[in-house]
């Protein structure tokens, strides 16, 4: 199935979870990274429950504080 994660487009095979997705692209610290599919931030509570599908559109999206105080 064609996929758009990142801004790329690739190739996955088979139907997959967000949290299948997450564990067949190796993403670096799924524990801290949050979910946007076609537009919509998906609850981690339903990473196991929501199915992308072909020409579905993934964004992993970290948030890091950071700054400084004056």
């Amino acid at each position: 199935m064609l996929l758009t994660i990142n801004g790329n487009q690739e190739e996955i095979a088979g139907e997959l979870t967000i949290q299948d997705l997450l564990v067949t692209k190796n993403v670096e610290s799924p524990d801290m990274v949050s979910v946007e599919l076609n537009g919509t931030i998906i609850s981690r509570n339903d990473f196991t429950n929501v199915t992308v599908k072909e020409n579905d559109t993934v964004e992993f999206l970290y948030f890091i504080g950071g700054g400084s105080s004056q």
